[in-house]
């Protein structure tokens, strides 16, 4: 397999393992006392190192919108942060990590030193059904194919989907306006079970029904399609399959019908649209001898392979729309630069079809992957979790922000679709009689709608209104955490001063590499046997029983702990092996090794003692 080599590899290579555990402190919690949705204000290295204790291999999607690397800084128009890697913050880290050697990096060195152990860390936090998103475009799209295929393995490559991001993008190169942007996907296990697709939306080709079209709104739509003819066997429910059976949309009901020449209808037929909208403009039950389409779809659809094509064709609006979003939320506009739309973080969550799914984005931005999640909680009643890492300092003002307001709810405006009209050869010679029925809908609806919106989209001539209204809340909590101190010293031992649970976690994750859970309120604990200890005391050291071993961390923050003959009963579990902690041992190795006991010494200075 092809590799990559850059200034700075080697020295990033294994920088995660470097990288110190911290801790995460809690300062608050919005919408409730307690909350499993986090955000996190940081640096995102360390963010994810100190997310691994508990959440190493649980984290179902991770969705990532790392700087671009296109070369601009603010001052020309680039993001609110350096997109071409070269912050302060960015050149210290190089300066720490890397050595002189970063003096000679490239823009593309740094966005690859910058880029190889964060990667590390999410393939870590990725459980074995979960899958990475990367949107990116193509300054580093070949390096990031690159070194995905050497961090997450070639063979788990799921493919790239074409993002079409905006309808207007800037002519930044001066060469080429770029409507497209790429979306990378790998999956921890290539294995065939854990994809899910996405679910098919069936399609009407009767404009009644059809929410572009929205005849229903300017007229009346009928409730009987009614066929004139005496020779009718046409039936409802004869067609489709026995595997998916067709139903008529909405309340429409078809009255038998056969072509005149008596033979029964396949599924699909043929109509004039001017003539049906003339006679809804009339009646509401129509009577007629020309053929119109019977509108139908299946009841059922098996999710289907998504194309590689992200557009509105599958409901995913741009960043333009985006962008409207923000404006509407915090009631001012240019909030954020080219952010992402939540209906594209909702599309590529179908792909993992998880209603209790954790969701992580390292590079959080504005917060659009949280404002998706509770989105489609509300939709689905779904229980997702969502875990943002922002190292800005905007990460309370806007980050968290966004998420207060989208789940207590905002003033917005709001835009409906009144008009629509798809333009084709046949029909462009009648513009003006378009625009005499779009004239007629803005009186009619003059004082619903505080302004009208006419535009030409996707070769669709459109009418929208925009009202003045209170987009509802979807409810939620989340809380607030800060980068904490340290779990050691740079002198190498542990930092007491995060506190003994913060200790005791550490300690379990470095031993068994899964989650701790620690005491519950009645003294409990997830991780303990039924044959285990039964009261708070009892349980004080023991850390939990993993695949045979119990652990116990012996430790009193104002005094040194000696494991000897008498401190044994701080032992309360059976198990085949006992690994016990604490600052000295008085009990011969051997007698140790016949017991199945392994002693290890905690790291701290008992200097201080």
């Amino acid at each position: 397999m092809p590799t990559l080599n850059w200034i700075g590899k080697e020295a990033v290579v294994n920088h995660h393992n470097q990288v110190p555990f911290r801790t995460l402190d809690k300062k608050y919690t919005f919408g409730g006392d307690e909350s499993e949705n986090k955000i996190i204000h940081g640096d995102n290295l360390e963010a994810l190192k100190a997310l691994l204790p508990e959440y190493e291999g649980r984290i179902k999607f991770i969705y990532i919108d790392p700087p671009y690397n296109t070369g601009a800084s603010p001052e020309d128009g680039g993001w609110k942060y350096y997109d071409n890697v070269d912050s302060p913050r960015i050149r210290k880290w190089l300066g720490q990590v890397v050595g002189k050697e970063a003096e000679d990096l490239s823009r593309h060195d740094k966005w690859l030193c910058m880029m190889y152990p964060r990667l590390i860390l999410l393939q870590k936090l990725l459980s074995e059904d979960g899958a990475i998103f990367i949107s990116i475009d193509d300054n580093e799209l070949a390096n990031l194919k690159t070194i995905c295929d050497e961090i997450f393995g070639a063979g788990n490559y799921c493919g790239i989907w074409h993002w079409y991001r905006s309808a207007t993008p800037p002519a930044l190169s001066k060469k080429i306006k770029k409507n497209l942007e790429y979306v990378l996907c790998y999956e921890k296990s290539k294995t065939p079970e854990y994809y899910r697709g996405v679910k098919k939306e069936s399609k009407s080709n009767d404009p009644i029904t059809k929410k572009q079209n929205n005849i229903s709104e300017l007229y009346f739509a009928p409730k009987t399609l009614h066929f004139k003819t005496e020779k009718a066997n046409w039936k409802i429910g004869t067609y489709g399959t026995a595997k998916y059976p067709n139903e008529l949309l909405d309340d429409l009901e078809v009255e038998n019908f056969v072509n005149k020449n008596g033979v029964r209808f396949r599924n699909r037929f043929t109509w004039s649209q001017s003539y049906l909208e003339e006679q809804l403009k009339q009646e509401t039950r129509i009577d007629c001898s020309k053929d119109l389409v019977i509108s139908y779809k299946k009841k059922e659809y098996e999710n289907e392979i998504p194309r590689n094509l992200i557009d509105k064709e599958v409901s995913v609006d741009t960043t333009e729309e985006a962008g409207k979003i923000l404006t509407n939320i915090f009631g001012k506009e240019d909030v954020f630069t080219f952010p992402k739309h939540p209906s594209l973080i909702e599309y590529l969550l179908q792909f993992r079809e998880d209603k209790n799914a954790i969701i992580l984005d390292s590079f959080a931005g504005s917060g659009t992957t949280a404002h998706a999640v509770l989105n489609l909680n509300k939709q689905d009643e779904g229980n997702r979790k969502f875990i943002l890492v922002e190292m800005e300092d905007f990460a309370e003002d806007l980050t968290a922000e966004r998420v207060k307001k989208v789940i207590k709810g905002y003033n917005a405006k709001k835009e409906v679709e009144l008009y629509s009209k798809k333009l084709q050869i046949k029909n462009i010679k009648d513009w003006s009689s378009y625009n005499d029925e779009i004239e007629e809908i803005k009186k009619e609806h003059k004082n619903d709608y505080v302004e009208f919106t006419k535009e030409v989209e996707y070769n669709t001539l459109k009418l929208k209104g925009t009202t003045n209204g209170i987009t509802e809340g979807t409810g939620g909590s989340f809380s607030y955490y800060e980068l904490g101190e340290p779990i050691f010293n740079e002198d190498g031992y542990l930092n007491e001063s995060v506190g003994t649970e913060k200790l005791r976690e550490y300690v379990w994750y470095t031993e068994t590499r899964v989650p701790y859970v620690g005491l519950s309120y009645n003294g409990s604990r997830q991780n303990e046997p039924k044959n285990g200890c039964h009261t708070v005391t009892a349980l004080r050291y023991l850390l939990g029983n993993h695949n045979g071993t119990a652990y116990y961390f012996y430790y009193e923050p104002d005094r040194i702990t000696t494991l000897s003959h008498n401190t044994l009963n701080i032992v309360c579990e059976k198990a085949e092996t006992y690994v016990i902690y604490a600052d000295q041992c008085v009990i011969d190795d051997e007698w140790l090794a016949a017991n199945n006991i392994i002693f290890k010494k905690i790291p701290r200075d008992i200097r201080n003692f």
